[in-house]
């Protein structure tokens, strides 16, 4: 078991030294409000500390990952909470929601809620203080640039289909706007743009928000993530990740 132990804190560190930036969320999924005894500001902080580099989830982001969600870290909190303890874990997350640190529980048993939540957060960090952390410049991740869209109304469908555009594999590139209208077809639909055209083609499967896409160039999923469209596929050896905002 120490083994084991030893095993699984080497790979935590080795993971979130691929990442620079991690965001941060105004408020938590257990919040009732916007940085709710001061959590949200405290654990930017914490990270700061540790060498990240933090941002809120409403602030205005740096091209890097303005332009590509995966070069960052998402910070969450799990709140295990019962009645006579506050219980806090620390996970940091990719951007497709795998875990790629996940600490010891964090827990206070002062009854006062401010004081209790806090206390609770710092020995919820005590995980991740304990392992080394330096940015290594290597996020692989950086070659899944997505692309960001703009809503129109929502034109007839038109019979002459086109391929997706390859979105370019770099942060520093200006990416393609659309937006794109879902219409139905047996066991799917078919999503097409403002020309229009049709763009992609995507069947359910029994797993919601996860559909098989394909178009006239390559096949792969779209895929709900955290409030957001991505259709993924591998081009040349190379998972690509495309942003959409799909209208239902």
């Amino acid at each position: 078991m120490f083994f084991l132990f030893i095993c699984s804190a080497a790979y935590s560190q080795s993971t979130i030294n691929n990442y620079k930036y991690v965001i941060v969320p105004e408020k938590f999924s257990f919040q009732k409000e916007i940085n709710q005894y001061s959590l949200n500001s405290s654990a930017k902080q914490l990270l700061e500390s540790k060498g990240f580099t933090v941002f809120f989830d409403n602030a205005e982001l740096p091209a890097e990952i303005a332009n590509n969600k995966c070069a960052a870290l998402n910070a969450d909190l799990s709140d295990k909470s019962g009645m006579f303890s506050t219980k806090l874990i620390l996970v940091l997350k990719d951007c497709r929601g795998s875990i790629i640190f996940q600490g010891a529980p964090g827990v206070s048993r002062d009854k006062d809620f401010s004081t209790g939540y806090n206390e609770a957060l710092k020995e919820a960090f005590a995980s991740l203080n304990k392992v080394s952390y330096a940015y290594n410049g290597s996020n692989g991740s950086t070659t899944q640039a997505v692309a960001t869209a703009v809503a129109t109304t929502a034109p007839v469908i038109a019979e002459k289909t086109t391929p997706v555009t390859t979105v370019a594999k770099t942060t520093e590139t200006t990416q393609q706007v659309k937006t794109l209208y879902a219409q139905p077809i047996p066991n799917g639909y078919q999503l097409i743009d403002t020309t229009p055209q049709k763009v992609l083609t995507i069947l359910k499967t029994s797993v919601e928000n996860y559909f098989i896409a394909s178009n006239d160039t390559v096949s792969g999923i779209v895929i709900k993530m955290n409030e957001n469209w991505f259709f993924e596929y591998y081009s040349n050896g190379k998972l690509v990740s495309e942003k959409l905002l799909v209208k239902f």
